[in-house]
């Protein structure tokens, strides 16, 4: 078996973007739960974020989704975040808020609706301009609840007339990046509802447009790792929102409801190619934290990225391509297994010291004092939250 410090170079390259969005209030339809300390601004939110990277050093950028964490000067909030040490990241646009959308945007019958939703579009890429960041990212909520209510035709034409003239506003080092999901908010359709849509669609924009895949977006029994597999195989894999849910879109940590399909994703990233500095795919998680602790919940999450990543690099390649080569069914899977069961955690804590690093970091923030200190430093104002 591969040893970890044959390993420890890969494990070196690692980054995973944080959601602005992570460290604000959330919960369910029903309730969004408040907390001491909960960032008021988008300053407060990268520095929260900046944390996770102090305790880590795996998260050295920070989403912003428009017009959530929307500033006056993007110039000097890209500057604020590096005397953090993080970068400003992903720009993830909103058109499935506003009440013109309620019957769609990019897709909308109104060309009015349809340009309002174009213009927001433009108006990130000319944040992504000012902060430096490469990907936009599209979510929409675009879909219907009955049949009938719209034509599914019509709004895929008009979708794709919209993501172009999205796409034509690119800068040359820029990318668009097309999210899925297959249900809700729209019940009946969604305009894009799988892997097969996005790519339909960035296909026929250009190599700049990719698939977003967020590991929380599928049906029940998906096997996502294949997606993975296939999208990496067509150089259309740009990036993922890393997420758990046990019914449906719950955007809880990683890892917690099924480590060993993070564990088979991974591997299935590595052997692709597409992990490591050259590799165009961005890890990125998409979670909210509704009971636990915000900062602790994005230290749990990178660190169950990381482990499962060490252990899919841990994978036996030689041994496994000789297994099914052979048509040895068990030989193969005990390969997998046998990197899966590897508990890489002590190697871990060691090499993090070895760097500089806290070895346990959930202990060392619990220890740092500084969720008491926000605690009570952040009174006042309008606690950040879903939506705001």
């Amino acid at each position: 078996m591969t040893t970890f410090a044959a390993i420890a170079p890969q494990l070196a390259e690692q980054a995973i973007e944080l959601p602005s969005w992570a460290f604000g209030n959330s919960g369910t339809r029903f309730k969004v739960f408040g907390t001491p300390g909960t960032p008021r601004t988008i300053q407060e939110k990268i520095a929260d974020a900046a944390q996770v990277n102090t305790y880590t050093g795996l998260a050295p950028s920070v989403a912003l989704h428009i017009p959530w964490d929307k500033v006056d000067d993007y110039a000097g909030l890209r500057s604020y975040a590096a005397e953090l040490g993080v970068q400003l990241g992903t720009i993830n646009s909103n058109t499935f808020q506003d009440d013109v959308y309620k019957f769609g945007s990019l897709t909308h019958l109104d060309p009015v609706v349809r340009q309002r939703a174009i213009d927001h579009h433009v108006q990130c890429i000319e944040i992504m301009d000012a902060t430096g960041s490469r990907d936009l990212k599209i979510w929409l909520a675009d879909g219907t609840n009955y049949p009938g209510q719209g034509d599914i035709r019509g709004r895929q034409y008009r979708l794709a007339e919209s993501l172009h003239a999205i796409y034509d506003r690119l800068g040359p080092a820029q990318r668009l990046v097309l999210e899925y999901k297959f249900f809700e908010p729209a019940f009946y359709h969604t305009d894009v509802p799988d892997w097969g849509t996005s790519y339909a669609h960035v296909a026929a924009l250009g190599e700049r447009a990719l698939v977003c895949l967020d590991t929380g977006h599928h049906a029940p029994g998906t096997n996502i790792e294949f997606i993975v597999a296939q999208l990496l195989r067509l150089g259309k894999l740009g990036s993922f929102d890393f997420n758990s849910r046990f019914y449906a879109d719950d955007d809880l940590i990683v890892g917690a409801a099924d480590p060993f399909q993070l564990f088979r994703i991974l591997f299935e990233v590595i052997r692709g190619g597409g992990y490591g500095p050259d590799s165009p795919v961005a890890f990125m998680l998409d979670q909210c934290h509704n009971v636990e602790e915000k900062i602790p919940g994005q230290i749990r999450s990178v660190l169950n990225v990381q482990e499962m990543t060490a252990r899919a690099l841990l994978v036996d390649r030689d041994a496994l391509a000789a297994a099914q080569a052979a048509g040895d069914v068990l030989g193969a899977n005990g390969v997998l297994m046998d990197a899966f069961y590897t508990d890489v955690r002590p190697a871990l804590a060691q090499w993090r010291a070895s760097r500089g690093l806290p070895a346990d970091p959930m202990a060392a923030f619990a220890a740092s004092g500084y969720q008491e200190t926000v605690a009570a430093e952040r009174v006042g104002g309008t606690q950040a939250g879903w939506g705001a």
